[in-house]
């Protein structure tokens, strides 16, 4: 695709990225400036809707009371200014997927620095726009961190989805030779950089799943203390609507809460306050009503919630080792040992920037300091996946080698005196000897399970007879199946008969004149009149195929009974 095609549709992305934001907040807020506000104005709708969305993409907000409220209201006036901090991470995972997903369609479009470049420089000139235009009287923030912090939050998702697109596609440039160099590495290494890859996508998907049942668990325990903020509120259905959708924008915030409480480090809810699976200990709180899911105690019977953690890393590390490479020898322990802490070591990591993220202020005074810790919570996460990931990655691989040595096979470990065995035909140290004739117009016969033991006979899902008598066609030419020998066929009567070649041959078939025993007794007495009747040497050699049959038939119905395994 054209470049210039590239770079319009990428910056065309980046307008629908912010567009998209802010619409999903200004809608609802012209709808509570029209029927909740009795006299809006309509000059603060837009600082508004822009401060909202600075605070999504993690940038602090200022808040200044004005005087009159705080003379109806009561409120101490060293509170009249504070700082809201805490982001509704809804909006900042919106605008990183759209971004991921830009950087991805440019890489597979084959000019991904381009895309990456054009729909970064597109955000940064929107989040320019809407920062020097976003202060007001009541709200304001750092324009310089209006700029940096949404234009961050679109440049790194947008370039590493470029990355692995480029990574899958290629680029014919840095990428390829990364990846070539990489596929340099020794084979039990060179899968390390995927597999770490895999493992972190598999982790941060796991961790945050187990986030999102514990909000749900806390939201249908505690739905009464819930539905008893909501209607303490007294709002009507505009304001009601409007605070399902706030904290429907908080949603991935608290998934992080309830992933630091499943850890085992909890999170604040004001300065000197904890909320962990050992113990509770908050003040008073917001009237949100989302917050009534906090529990008033706990019981250390939740301290059993850190195994989900666990129990994540032990998922990842099943589905990492299913797609390590199988060796015949030992597996290498360098590659799985350095999988296994590179994705304790990123979760950790990940789990620190999601902590920092979702904590910050609420208000003034003690609401200051809400979230989980950074530092506690990415020690815990990485220790429990990474006690996870040691019992499958680290442990030795379960069920054995695909390859395992059977010496009924191996004619090499038979006894010299077998000559009958090895004048058959077979073909010594080969486990099995499938010898089809390929010029042969019949397909290989097969044989039902269970004769698989016999030699000559290729084990597998249906046993194959190797180096047999082949199955006689009907007059249709069609390959007839073949069930277990009779015993006039392991007495050597088939008309057709396969003489070995010997070992590393290919063998040869001999047509062997029926007995007047076999034929119809309308024919017995009738004279042969086949050309192909041949001379008594010709008779000789077939008298000999037939009794080295005959002999090799009768050294694998000896072996056969002496072998305890042996299936009737």
């Amino acid at each position: 695709m054209h470049r210039l095609l590239v770079a319009l549709l990428a910056a065309l992305d980046a307008v629908l990225a912010a567009a998209g934001g802010i619409a999903v907040i200004l809608a609802p807020l012209a709808l509570l400036w029209v029927f909740g506000i009795g006299d809006p104005d309509w000059g603060a709708l837009w600082p508004a809707a822009a401060s909202i969305w600075h605070l999504g993409h993690l940038v602090p907000v200022t808040v200044t009371l004005p005087d009159a409220y705080l003379a109806a209201t009561g409120i101490d006036p060293t509170f009249a200014s504070f700082t809201v901090s805490l982001a509704p991470l809804a909006l900042a995972a919106f605008t990183a997927l759209f971004a991921a997903r830009s950087g991805a369609r440019a890489a597979a479009a084959g000019a991904a620095l381009t895309g990456w470049l054009s729909g970064s420089v597109v955000f940064a000139g929107i989040a320019a726009l809407v920062g020097l235009n976003a202060d007001a009287e009541l709200v304001a923030s750092e324009v310089w961190l209006a700029i940096l912090l949404p234009s961050l939050l679109f440049f790194v998702p947008s370039f590493l989805g470029a990355l692995i697109g480029a990574w899958r596609v290629g680029d014919d440039g840095p990428v390829d030779a990364l990846r070539a160099r990489v596929g340099r590495f020794p084979h039990a290494w060179a899968d390390v950089p995927a597999l770490v890859a895999r493992g972190l996508a598999f982790t941060t998907l796991g961790i945050a799943a187990v986030g999102g049942v514990v909000v749900v668990a806390g939201l249908i325990a505690r739905s009464a203390q819930v539905i008893g903020l909501y209607q303490a509120s007294n709002a009507d259905a505009i304001g009601a609507t409007v605070i399902a959708l706030g904290q429907l924008m908080y949603l991935p915030t608290l998934v992080v809460w309830a992933v630091a409480f499943t850890a085992g480090p909890g999170f604040a809810l004001g300065t000197d306050t904890a909320v962990t699976p050992a113990a509770t200990q908050v003040g008073a709180l917001p009237g949100i009503p989302v917050l009534g899911a906090v529990p008033d105690s706990t019981s250390s019977w939740l301290l059993l919630l850190a195994l989900l953690p666990v129990a994540v890393g032990v998922l990842t590390g099943w589905l990492l080792r299913s797609r390590m490479p199988r060796t015949a020898g030992p597996e290498p322990f360098g590659p799985r040992l350095v999988v296994t802490l590179a994705v304790a070591v990123l979760t950790g990591g990940v789990g620190a920037l999601a902590a920092l993220a979702a904590s910050g202020s609420i208000g003034p005074g003690r609401l200051a300091d809400t979230g989980p810790e950074p530092g506690p919570l990415a020690l815990a996460l990485g220790l429990e996946v990474l006690v996870g990931l040691a019992i499958l990655l680290l442990s030795p691989r379960g069920g054995g080698d695909d390859d395992v040595y059977d010496d009924r096979y191996d004619v090499a470990s038979r006894s010299v005196d077998d000559s009958a065995f090895v004048a058959a035909g077979a073909r010594p140290n080969l486990p099995s000897w499938s010898s089809t004739d390929r010029h042969s117009e019949t397909s290989p016969a097969t044989a039902s399970s269970g004769w698989g033991h016999l030699p000559g006979w290729a084990a597998g899902e249906t046993d194959q007879l190797a180096d047999a008598p082949p199955a006689r066609t009907t007059p249709t030419a069609e390959p007839s199946t073949l069930s277990p020998p009779t015993g006039a066929e392991l007495r050597g009567d088939p008309s057709d008969e396969t003489e070995p070649a010997g070992t590393g041959a290919s063998t040869k078939k001999r047509k062997t004149p029926a007995k007047p025993a076999d034929l119809p007794s309308g024919e017995r007495s009738a004279p042969s009149s086949a050309p192909d009747a041949g001379p008594d040497a010709a008779s000789d050699d077939d008298d000999d195929v037939r009794a080295r049959i005959r002999a090799a038939w009768a050294a694998a119905d000896g072996d056969s009974a002496d072998d305890p395994d042996h299936r009737h």
